[in-house]
This record gives structure tokens, sequence and C-alpha cells, in this order.
């Protein structure tokens, strides 16, 4: 259940892991100087977060996982995987965690949207259509 002014705020629940939990808060702390602003807009997402034991995630956007989304104002849709930046390679699809996409996607379900800033401060909203776990390459 979200805490009452995340839902003023129209934001919907975020899902993890304990592991995912542990691993992204590891990288909070050690990121903190790199991407400041990202690193925030992830530490919010940690913050309000249902944690889950693992195994036992519905079908969230978690880490390795693939998210079909659409830009809302754009009108595009996306589809991506989420991992750990030294696994990023946006030709394949992957984005690191410390993008502000996926700061946005990370825990979110199927019809869960949400706002987020382009890294020159434009306000966007992504809506996600579907999750499935991460295909092998």
């Amino acid at each position: 259940m979200p805490h009452a002014k995340d839902a003023k705020r129209g934001k919907p629940q975020v899902t993890l892991t304990e592991d995912d939990y542990n691993r992204l808060s590891g990288l909070v702390k050690s990121a903190a100087h790199a991407a400041p602003e990202v690193v925030h807009a992830l530490e919010a997402e940690l913050d309000r977060a249902r944690v889950v034991a693992n195994g036992h995630a519905p079908r969230a956007a978690l880490m390795g996982r693939e998210v079909e989304y659409r830009d809302d104002t754009t009108g595009r849709d996306h589809t991506v995987r989420l991992v750990f930046p030294a696994e990023a390679d946006i030709a394949k699809g992957k984005i690191s965690i410390l993008t502000p996409i996926g700061a946005a996607l990370i825990g979110l379900k199927a019809g869960d949207s949400m706002d987020w800033e382009t890294p020159n401060g434009e306000p966007r909203r992504l809506t996600v259509l579907a999750v499935h776990a991460a295909r092998d390459e």
C-alpha cells in the first residue's frame, strides 16, 4: 500500500525483491557522487518500495527483466532490459538503473504510469505495457 503522500502525487506502488533492494541500496551509496540527480530519484523509489521475499515478486520491473513501456509524451513504445551500470548497452536495449528512465521504471507493473525528467529537465510520463523475464541473448 503506498504512503498517503505518494498516492497524492499519483506515484504507483514500487515492488522489489530483497536482493534487488539490497543491491540497489548499495549502488545508491556508492554512486551518489557520480549521478546525484538520478541517484536521488532512485533513492526515493527505494524509500517507498514494498520489499518482498526473493522469488515472490509479481510481474514487476525488476533488475534483469524486460520492460515494454510507452513514452506518453511522444507516443512511442520501447522495450528495454533494466541492468546495473556495468552491463548497460543501449544498442542491445540494456539500460542502466542509473538513468532517469531506469529509475522511473524500477518496481512498476503493467498499467502503472510514472512521471520522470530527461537529463535536460524536460518532464515526461511513461506507462508500463508489459514486464517479461529477460530473454537469453
